[in-house]
């Protein structure tokens, strides 16, 4: 059984990143996940167990999330791309491959084209470049999803994230973000994303990529995964035919061999 180095990480600004290390020792190369938005390393639950037996997996958790202590103040992905890159320096990891999921895929668009001397190869799914050029979702999502009743609003998430063969019977998910949040942060990542646009970052990619998506995503819908493809150079595009937003978690069996094709090219 895995065990976990937990360390927390000091910023320049007074923040301590908390970060995860499990999995392999010794010289195995190291896997940096990156969650959704508002959601601190239990995102990963059971997920990270599929990837160790070849890596050091490395989360961390989001400034406003789980064990980080935050000073506070604005948010973008180029600060939780800075805090991913110091916690792989407090760890000693000079490159890593790079999971990035929904607003962690926006995050780690960022890291990849600031720091391209980290990455090994990097996977990016059911996320979007945003600004202009990113398609969005749609108003009955919207509304759904700012509905005033709690109920409407976790239904809406379950038909958002997993299709009806999704096997949970309580209908909860690892994914619906971090429960312990206040107010103002959940607003803080939701202004973050917003915010995000890597127009002009995605050429910059040079490493090994892929896009992942599946067709059914209406949080954030496929045509982004071309979008991005289309802007990476030699980024190869998978795209699942039923799959949601979640589905790198309902059906991560389905997308493992194109990860590990991605990992491990020979």
């Amino acid at each position: 059984m895995s065990t976990t180095r937990v360390v927390d990480v000091p910023r320049h600004d007074g923040a301590r990143i908390r970060a995860q290390m499990r999995g392999r020792d010794g010289a195995a190369p190291t896997l940096l996940l990156l969650q959704g938005q508002a959601s601190s390393h239990a995102w990963w639950t059971g997920l990270r167990d599929r990837y160790e037996d070849r890596f050091r997996t490395v989360t961390m958790d989001y400034r406003g999330t789980g064990g980080t202590q935050d000073p506070g103040g604005d948010l973008s992905t180029e600060v939780l791309a800075e805090d991913a890159a110091a916690v792989l320096d407090h760890l000693g990891v000079d490159r890593a491959h790079v999971y990035g999921t929904s607003m962690g895929g926006r995050v780690a668009q960022v890291l990849a084209a600031r720091h391209p001397t980290r990455m090994l190869t990097l996977a990016l799914a059911c996320t979007s470049p945003g600004g202009p050029h990113a398609v969005e979702r749609d108003n009955e999502v919207r509304k759904a999803l700012a509905a005033p009743d709690a109920q409407t609003r976790r239904r809406a998430m379950v038909e958002l994230f997993y299709t009806p063969a999704w096997g949970s019977e309580s209908g909860e998910s690892h994914l619906f973000g971090d429960p312990t949040m206040n107010a103002v942060d959940k607003n803080r990542h939701l202004t973050m994303s917003a915010r995000h646009d890597a127009w002009d970052l995605l050429p910059h990619i040079g490493c090994p990529t892929l896009v992942l998506h599946g067709k059914q995503d209406r949080m954030t819908p496929s045509s982004n995964a071309s979008v991005i493809a289309d802007r990476i150079r030699d980024a190869r595009l998978h795209l699942h035919p039923t799959g949601r937003h979640g589905f790198f978690d309902e059906f991560a069996a389905d997308i493992d061999g194109a990860l590990r094709t991605l990992w491990n090219p020979s």
